[in-house]
């Protein structure tokens, strides 16, 4: 049993807003709600699309510079509910927290922003905290909720809800949270590893891309992967 189920609400919060006109717009013609805040929803009310804002749901502003956005239990609430459960959703009902059903993050760059040799200021800044939360519970709860997890995500995402009315099967789900959990080590280990650079090595952690299939592994029969 693979089920299929259609996206009604989606909370979008990103930092690039590269490619994501198309997908706003076909959500948009879907009749799925959106939910945004920050620089996201200003792009989104420019398209001239109706947007919630996050601030709305929760009723609570951002705060602290923009530091604390989506993290309220409104939010994380409509995210992690279980959508067959009867105690989530009377919990729902009760605390009026509207259900999401997809969450589009797109994290800020930290990688970038260590390589271009900034101040060790602006690149804490850079440490995302509300798009990895909602990474982590968006995949967590996958059997409910699809989650795009980086701009590498937007075309396929955009050809699966156009070519299925905005619906998604459990395995598509699943594989979009694989690829988000993925998103997440890679970024925690970006982290670990600007830390740890003038500390004793105590543990290495590599994250590395696939850069090329080969003929075979080791030996015939196994299958070969060049990472780098």
């Amino acid at each position: 049993m693979n089920p299929s189920k259609r996206i009604k609400s989606a909370l979008i919060s990103v930092f690039s807003k590269e490619g994501l006109e198309p997908i706003v717009k076909q959500l948009n013609s879907l009749g799925v709600t959106i939910y945004s805040t920050g620089g996201t929803q200003t792009f989104i009310n420019n398209l001239g699309i109706d947007v919630v804002p996050v601030e709305e749901v929760t009723s609570y502003p951002s705060i602290l510079g923009g530091r604390v956005k989506t993290l309220h239990p409104k939010v994380f609430g409509g995210i992690l509910n279980r959508q067959d459960n009867e105690n989530d959703l009377a919990e729902l009902e009760s605390f009026e927290i509207p259900q999401i059903d997809a969450v589009i993050v797109d994290l800020y760059p930290f990688e970038k922003t260590v390589a271009s040799g900034a101040s060790e200021q602006d690149i804490i800044e850079k440490i995302d905290i509300g798009g990895i939360s909602l990474i982590r519970a968006a995949a967590k709860n996958f059997k409910d909720v699809a989650c795009v997890a980086s701009v590498e995500d937007y075309g396929h995402f955009l050809t699966l809800i156009t070519e299925q009315n905005g619906a998604l099967t459990l395995e598509q789900r699943k594989r979009f949270a694989t690829h988000a959990f993925n998103v997440s080590s890679h970024y925690d280990s970006a982290i670990f590893n600007y830390f740890n650079q003038n500390q004793e090595v105590t543990c290495l952690k590599l994250s590395e891309t696939k850069a090329d299939v080969l003929r075979y592994g080791e030996n015939p029969h196994q299958k070969g992967f060049f990472f780098g």
